[in-house]
C-alpha cells in the first residue's frame, strides 16, 4: 500500500488547566499542518476527565478536523453515553476508540463498580444498538499481551470478542519490537479477525518517563535500546536523535510490513512526532 492508502493519526489527552489547554492548541495547530486523518482524545483512569475530552473533541471538531473522542465503560451509565453519543452525532462526529478503561488507582478489578459494563465489548455492543453504523469505531489491540490477561490466548479472544461486538479497526498499544506486531497480526488472522490493526506509535523523548509509562502499561523496551538510552544520562540532545533513529526504523518496517496506518502518541507535544512523520514523508 501507499502511503496516500494508509491512515495516519494522532493521539492528545485531555488538558487540566488554561495553560495546558493553550499549550495543546499550539501543539494541535502545529500538527494540523501534518493533515492526519483524525486526532484522537483519551480520558482519565475510571473514565475521569470525560467532560474534558468531549470538550476538547468538540473544540477540534469546531476547527475543521476529523476528531475520534475515546469512550470508557468503566464508572459509565447507559443513559450517560446515550446523551453523550447523541451530543458526538449532533456535532458531525463519526469515529470513536472504545475502550474497558483503567480502573482507578487503589482498585481491584473484583472490587470496584464499573457501571453498567465491565468489558469493551459490552459497551461496542451497546453503541452499535443506540447508533446503528453511524461510528466507526476503533478499538485497543495489545501486540505484547494486555498486562491483565491471562495468557496471550486469553487476551486473543478478548480482542475478537471486540471485533466481532462491531469494531470497525484497532489501535495497538505502543511497542518497539516490530516481531511482536507481525505475530500479533497473524494470530489475529488465525483467530478470524480481519479487521485493519493500526500500529501505535510512542516518539522516545525521555529515558525516564518512557522507562515509567511501559512498566504500567505492560510495552517492553528491548535491553539494547534501555542500555543505549541509559547510556546518554542526562543528554537529552542525544535521547532524542537516538529515539528517532529507533522510531523512524521501526515505523519504516512495520509500513514496508503492510501495517495499514500508523496512530502516535504525542503526549501534547508536536516537536518528536513532527520529525518522525517529516522523516519518512507520511504526508506523501
Amino acid at each position: 500500500m501507499a502511503h496516500s492508502q494508509k491512515k495516519f493519526s494522532i493521539e492528545f489527552y485531555p488538558p487540566k488547566t488554561p495553560e495546558g489547554t493553550e499549550k495543546l492548541r499550539a501543539t494541535r495547530a502545529t500538527l494540523a499542518e501534518l493533515h492526519p486523518a483524525y486526532f484522537s482524545v483519551t480520558f482519565g483512569a475510571g473514565g475521569s476527565t470525560q467532560m474534558g475530552t468531549r470538550d476538547t473533541i468538540l473544540e477540534i471538531r469546531r476547527e475543521g478536523h476529523e476528531a475520534a473522542p475515546h469512550l470508557s465503560c468503566i464508572g459509565r451509565s447507559r443513559d450517560d453515553l446515550r446523551v453523550l453519543l447523541d451530543e458526538y452525532k449532533a456535532h458531525g462526529i463519526k469515529r470513536l476508540v472504545a475502550l474497558r478503561g483503567d480502573l482507578p488507582s487503589g482498585y481491584g478489578a473484583a472490587g470496584y463498580s464499573s457501571g453498567e459494563f465491565r468489558y469493551a465489548n459490552e459497551l461496542i455492543e451497546f453503541i452499535r444498538a443506540e447508533t446503528g453504523d453511524w461510528f466507526h469505531i476503533e478499538v485497543a489491540a495489545y501486540p505484547e499481551m494486555h498486562p491483565q490477561a491471562k495468557s496471550p490466548q486469553d487476551d486473543m479472544q478478548n480482542f475478537a470478542r471486540k471485533v466481532r461486538a462491531g469494531a470497525n479497526a484497532a489501535i495497538t498499544q505502543y511497542f518497539y519490537n516490530a516481531d511482536a506486531y507481525f505475530r500479533f497480526l497473524d494470530d489475529a488472522h488465525n483467530a478470524g479477525v480481519d479487521v485493519p490493526i493500526v500500529a501505535g506509535i510512542m516518539p522516545i523523548t525521555n529515558y525516564s518517563q518512557l522507562m515509567r509509562f511501559s512498566d504500567m502499561c505492560g510495552a517492553e523496551i528491548p535491553r539494547w535500546i534501555r542500555l543505549k538510552l541509559a547510556s546518554f544520562g542526562d543528554d537529552s540532545e542525544s535521547i532524542r536523535a537516538f529515539g528517532l533513529d529507533v522510531v523512524c526504523n521501526l515505523c519504516e518496517r512495520l509500513l514496508a510490513g503492510g501495517a495499514p496506518g500508523l496512530h502516535f502518541y504525542t503526549l501534547n507535544q508536536a516537536a518528536a512526532t513532527t520529525a518522525i512523520w517529516k522523516r519518512l514523508d507520511l504526508s506523501s
